[in-house]
Formats: structure tokens, sequence, C-alpha cells
């Protein structure tokens, strides 16, 4: 399966549109199509483990001091739970950006330990929990089968679940599949710290009290503090915080509550200091997004 044949087969399960405007299509539970005629501005966002599989176009991914620029026919893998700034970068009506993402399964991961571990097999490449390199036509071939079950409740409860084994296991295999493989081990650090981001997602309005997270995962509070910012580029808290604006400017762009409202229910005490960070990291106050919200709207 090339390249070429593949985006084809994603461009027809996309949806017709009239307009050139961004589209996107999830035509299974677990599987996200991305669609763009044109660059999009840098945004902030939280991604998920996933592999994203570039097939035109290109984008670029923020994580700390890291920056990827994945393009055609690169694959993205994403780890852990972690918050970004990303854009498309290139983008034209007639060649637009197209995007396959699958999002991962740890499980999953988990059950080819075995069958990984005994191939002794170590392929190159640091464990990075924001990686990419080109993907295997092997990876592209099973993606390809994988999205072919679309529209056949037959054949993907009978298929589904072999192809996406033979995905999970590609991407251990891969060069950027590292901290995948490091995931395969329930007490590695990185799948430690999967669980402090899980703590972390569940409670982020509340105050965690950082020794305590670290006792509950089984790790001391230096180890904590430096293996997850190996993995996320920030501390636990910053993390917190930043989990805390995302949900915050996703509230406010609904417009359907006041600015204090919006700090008080993401776990802020004061809506001054809130307004202080929301400002710093999106570059307007939340009262201008609001505003500009309401007039979107009208």
């Amino acid at each position: 399966m090339e390249l070429t044949q593949l985006a084809a087969q994603v461009q027809a399960l996309l949806p017709d549109s009239p307009f050139d405007l961004p589209q996107t299509a999830r035509p299974m539970p677990d599987v996200l199509l991305l669609h763009s005629t044109e660059p999009t501005p840098m945004k902030a966002a939280l991604y998920d483990p996933v592999v994203c599989l570039i097939l035109r176009g290109s984008k670029e991914v923020l994580l700390g001091d890291m920056d990827v620029r994945p393009g055609p026919g690169d694959a993205l893998v994403v780890s852990h739970v972690l918050p970004v700034v990303s854009r498309i970068t290139c983008a034209r009506p007639d060649e637009p950006y197209l995007a396959l993402i699958l999002w991962l399964d740890v499980a999953l991961l988990r059950t080819l330990h075995d069958e990984v571990e005994s191939t002794g097999r170590r392929p190159k490449g640091a464990p990075e929990s924001l990686a990419v390199c080109p993907a295997d036509p092997r990876l592209i071939d099973a993606m390809s089968r994988y999205i072919a079950l679309a529209g056949d409740e037959v054949e993907a409860k009978v298929l589904a679940h072999s192809i996406r084994r033979e995905i999970h296991f590609r991407l251990l295999m891969a060069p950027n599949g590292g901290m995948l493989r490091s995931l395969m081990h329930h007490d590695s650090h990185a799948s430690l710290i999967a669980r402090a981001i899980a703590r972390i997602r569940t409670d982020f309005r509340e105050t965690i009290a950082m020794p305590a997270l670290a006792k509950e995962i089984g790790m001391s509070l230096s180890s904590l503090h430096k293996h997850f910012r190996e993995i996320t580029s920030t501390t636990p808290l910053q993390y917190q915080k930043e989990l805390r604006l995302l949900e915050a400017r996703q509230l406010l762009l609904a417009g359907q509550r006041s600015v204090s409202d919006v700090a008080y229910q993401v776990g802020y005490e004061s809506p001054n200091q809130f307004s202080r960070e929301y400002t710093r990291k999106y570059g307007a106050s939340p009262s201008v997004d609001l505003r500009r919200r309401a007039a979107a709207a009208q």
C-alpha cells in the first residue's frame, strides 16, 4: 500500500463540503481524519496517546523545548497525555493537509510484551513521549486495512482487533516506539508517570499534594519531578495548571459563564490570578476572549 493510495482512501471517507473549511470525520470510534486547505495558527491542545500519520501537508508540534515537524509519510507517536502547542504549516486548496489519527491502547500494547521481548530486537532511538519518523510501509498497509473496515459491521467485529494489534506491534518495533516499549512494563517510569498524569487529569480542579501523589504511584518526590519533566517537559503542578487553563478556555468560548465562574469552576481560588495566568498563556485576557465569543455569536 502506497501513501498516495491511503490518502485517496481517507479522502473518500471525508464529508463533501462546498467550502474550504477544515473537515474532520470519525469513521471508527478510535479513528479521526483531518483535512485542511490552509495553514492554521498555533493552538494549545491536549494530545492523547495516538499515532498521527501525515498523508499530505505538514504540521508543527511544540512540547516544551521540543519542536517536531512531521511531513508526508511521517508517523508522529504520542505516548502520554501531553499539553502541546501545534499548527498546520503546509496546506493549500490544491494540496490540502490530510492526516489519519488512531488512538493507542496501552492495555493492548502490554498484551504484546512477551512476543516483543522474545524477539530481542531493540530499535535505535531514545524513548521520547513525542516522536516522529517515516512510517514503515507495513504500518501504512495495516492502517489502510483497518479503516477499510469502516461501515462493515461484520468485518469490523471479526478483523478489527487483529489489525489493531498488528498496528500496535508495528509502532512498538519502529524507531519512534521507544516510549511505547517502556509502557509495556507496569513498573517502568513511563507507566508510573502515566498513572500520575491520569490522577492529575481526574482531579485537576482540586489541590493535589505532590508528596502524596508520589507515594500513591510508588515513586519518591524527586523521582516524580525528574521523570515527569523528562516525559511531559513540565512539572506536575504546571501540568495541572495547563489542564485548568485549557478547560477554562473551552468554557469561555462556549460563552455560558462569567470569568469569575470559570475561574472557580476550573479550580482557581482567585479570579485575578486566573486572569493573569490565562493572559500569559493565550495572549489575551479571559474577558477579551469572552467578548470575542459574544460578538461572534451575534
